[in-house]
């Protein structure tokens, strides 16, 4: 347990979190109560079997196996480059049902007032929830259930056919997959069965809740045409949330001022001391995390290759510069190739971090750690390259009943099937036993740090702790709670734990550079835990609005998620004496690059997760922007400008103190910080953000379903927009990425040689090394 007795803020961050995982359960349960029912049978009013319970399960498992959530999306969640399914789905029902009411000629041979009455007989048709929960029967009209076959029709020849000009293959979906009845796929036709879970989902999109008001969907997505408009509780949170964080802002950076709960200077304002690397001890396990650096740059380059080949889809379709090559690397792999490895390179990347922390913090190495090491790494790239090729077998129809346990699990950004995750678990928790093995020793002077190790290792459990939510979704799971679930993998796993693990370990790196003072140190990190954590949890809300989720999770979400600006406020606030620490120490200060990335990580913490955050989290522009390209922005700034660049930083920091000089490219990583730099910052100005707006803009006068369109992304500007994509992407790529690996390359091969703990030659006072680590460890050296 944390040291309590001696910081408050210790006990509020305890109450925080647990208050914070209590509302978060308690509305799991009312998510749960108000999901929109699976109707066991769905019948026309001439007795005819649309579909049953069986077959909407299986649609969302051919869904899943396919990996469409890698190309489309289903309520707005998934990929933006082909349609989302609810929304087209819900709109083509609208406009098969008007053609038939309009009767010969359809609804374009009406005039206006014949056209009105029309479409509000078939926005009230929409509307009218006629499940009955006694019999789990769902009774449609007889236009329904004829519109139903017209859909499958075209849902056969998308993805029968193929769509060229959207890059999805002839042939994506064996039509008789559900034939032989393979895992989690029902008997029969499984295109019809992925259409008959389109429709359900755009049934219960357009459809009112018993209890009316809203759809299940609160009234997502914009089609007036179905009656779906934004209602009163978007446009309220809204203000609401805004007004809340007008109020705890202030507050909360009062009581960090008054309370100093900043890291004190321990070199009280006077020059820095030298900071010489060699005159740290290098342990064999420690040498060995310089192999995981560079695979993570290795799986960065590739991520970031098959980011150019996947925008580059947007521009030619099924082409790549006159090249067929959908038919061999398909959108949806590349996409979940894409996707998986950001999450691979990063974890990597932490994961030597933590290897090379332990034994600095706690002082020395423990016998067979460096095997322990060496088996986490083959373990690793075990993990990493089965589940790519189980990916693109599964993808391909190539592992049969096996294709949720070895190959797409079909939840964008958890993508690797079933057995690849528990391996990946397997993998955190043998990393967490390096960690624990090597800060053992330190534990027991813990107190003289103000529980810095403690907290360390408590942020180090939270990693595979959270990663668990992942096996509570199957291909059976309820789509409302699977996504549930997937945002705690996403949010509270990627974005919330990794980033209170990387905070923890930035406090103490700069404990161990002699910057600053051990309490004030571990009192500024539980504040900063503190307010990250006590919006951050509940925060996930701002994912839950159109789910499928009840307006509960509109106000938790919006309100919470509002105040995640506060944190981040308080990092870009400290950044500033990153930057004072980094014109102290001059051009000799031997951390200077890491603390450039550290500085980086500030700026895209306030601009790509603050700002660009805020804008889009706000429920009345998320109720229009929600699955477009203003949160492919938010993301690629958040992700790559806060996590990738944090994790580049840090790695940076453990390099410096493995390699010679020989070794440190310092040229090759400063031009790669400003190559990652200004080809993001290009990526987010040229194409992500104007593409955004005016998607925006067209959801919001045409409705979501054009937003999405092909015809929005061949339009003129857009279609420039896209071209532009590719002058940021090969500076980020050529000027970033690749001379980011030639350097983490050259350090390998210029490792500092593995050296005891005791300093190779005691300096001059003048000269004497602030090495405060964690009594940690050093003042025991000296």
């Amino acid at each position: 347990m944390l040291s309590l007795r001696r910081f408050t803020v210790g006990r509020v961050l305890v109450v925080a979190i647990l208050l914070g995982f209590s509302i978060l359960l308690l509305g799991g349960w009312s998510l749960w109560r108000s999901r929109a029912p699976i109707p066991g049978t769905v019948v026309a009013d001439d007795g005819r079997l649309m579909f049953t319970a069986e077959q909407i399960r299986g649609g969302q498992a051919v869904y899943q196996k396919y990996g469409l959530m890698d190309w489309g999306s289903v309520l707005g969640h998934g990929t933006y480059y082909g349609p989302d399914f609810t929304a087209d789905m819900l709109h083509r029902r609208v406009e098969l049902l008007r053609d038939a009411a309009a009767g010969p000629g359809g609804w374009a041979a009406l005039d206006a007032p014949s056209q009105a009455a029309v479409g509000e007989t078939v926005r009230a048709a929409i509307k009218r929830n006629r499940y009955d929960a006694a019999t789990d029967r769902l009774d449609v009209s007889v236009a329904e259930a004829e519109a139903f076959e017209t859909l499958v029709a075209e849902m056969r020849h998308r993805f029968v056919d193929g769509e060229p000009e959207r890059g999805l293959p002839a042939h994506s979906i064996d039509e008789q997959d559900g034939a032989a009845g393979r895992a989690w796929v029902a008997q029969g036709d499984a295109v019809r069965q992925l259409a008959a879970f389109f429709w359900w989902t755009s049934w219960l999109a357009g459809v009112e809740r018993p209890e009316g008001g809203s759809t299940y969907t609160n009234n997502w997505p914009f089609d007036p045409a179905a009656g779906n408009v934004a209602g009163s509780a978007p446009m309220l949170w809204s203000g609401v949330s805004v007004a809340v964080l007008l109020l705890v802002l202030p507050i909360v950076l009062l009581v960090w001022w008054r309370g100093r709960y900043v890291m004190e200077d321990a070199t009280g304002g006077g020059p820095l001391a030298a900071q010489d690397p060699a005159w740290l001890p290098v342990h064999p396990s420690q040498r060995k995390a310089l192999k995981f650096f560079v695979t993570a740059g290795a799986l960065f380059l590739l991520q970031t290759l098959l980011g150019g080949y996947l925008a580059h889809h947007y521009v030619e379709g099924s082409g790549f510069y006159g090249l067929d090559l959908a038919r061999w690397l398909p959108f949806t792999v590349a996409k979940t190739w894409h996707l998986q490895l950001a999450i691979f390179w990063i974890a990597t990347a932490w994961m030597g971090l933590g290897i090379y922390v332990a034994p600095l913090i706690g002082g020395r190495e423990p016998r067979g750690q460096g095997l322990l090491v060496d088996l986490l790494y083959g373990a690793l790239v075990a993990v990493a390259l089965g589940s790519l090729a189980g990916e693109w077998l599964g993808v391909h129809d190539r592992l049969g009943a096996w294709w949720w346990w070895l190959g797409h699990s079909g939840w964008e950004l958890v993508e690797l099937g079933k057995l690849w995750q528990v391996l990946l678990a397997a993998g955190f928790v043998l990393w967490l036993v390096i960690v624990y093995r090597g800060v053992r020793d330190a534990l027991r002077s813990d107190a003289r740090s103000g529980g810095l190790v403690q907290l360390f290792l408590v942020s180090a459990v939270a990693i595979p702790l959270m990663f668990c939510a992942t096996f509570l979704m199957t291909p059976g799971t309820h789509l409302t709670m699977a996504d549930y679930w997937r945002w705690w993998i996403v949010h509270l796993w990627v974005e919330g734990m990794f980033e209170v693990f990387a905070v923890v370990v930035l406090g103490l790196l700069l404990v161990s550079m002699g910057l600053v003072t051990r309490r004030s140190t571990a009192r500024a990190l539980k504040f900063q835990l503190l307010i990250l954590l006590a919006s951050g949890i509940v925060g996930i809300g701002h994912h839950y609005y159109w789910i499928g989720a009840n307006e509960l999770w509109i106000g938790l979400g919006s309100v919470f998620s509002a105040l995640e600006v506060v944190p981040l406020t308080l990092l870009a606030v400290e950044a500033w004496e990153h930057w004072h620490v980094m014109r102290r120490g001059g051009q000799s200060f031997a951390y200077r690059i890491p603390f450039l990335f550290l500085i980086a990580v500030a700026f895209w913490n306030l601009f790509g997760a603050g700002v660009l955050g805020f804008l889009i989290n706000l429920p009345i522009v998320s109720y229009y922007e929600h699955g477009s390209f203003l949160t492919a922005n938010h993301g690629h700034a958040a992700l790559m400008g806060v996590f990738g660049m944090l994790a580049i930083g840090l790695a940076l920091y453990c390099v410096r103190n493995l390699v010679d000089e020989s070794g440190w490219s310092r040229r090759l990583f400063t031009l790669s910080f400003w190559g990652l730099n200004t080809g993001l910052l290009g990526m987010v100005a040229l194409t992500l953000t104007p593409v955004g707006v005016l998607q925006l803009e067209r959801a919001a006068t045409q409705g979501f379903y054009a937003a999405r369109s092909l015809e929005f992304y061949q339009g003129a500007t857009v279609h420039a927009l896209l071209w532009l994509r590719i002058l940021p992407d090969s500076i980020f790529i050529g000027l970033g990425v690749v001379p980011l690996l030639l350097g983490l390359g050259r350090a390998l091969r210029h490792a500092r040689p593995c050296v005891p703990l005791e300093l190779p030659q005691e300096p001059t006072a003048a000269a004497q090394p602030r090495l405060d680590v964690p009594a940690l460890t050093l003042d025991r050296a000296r």
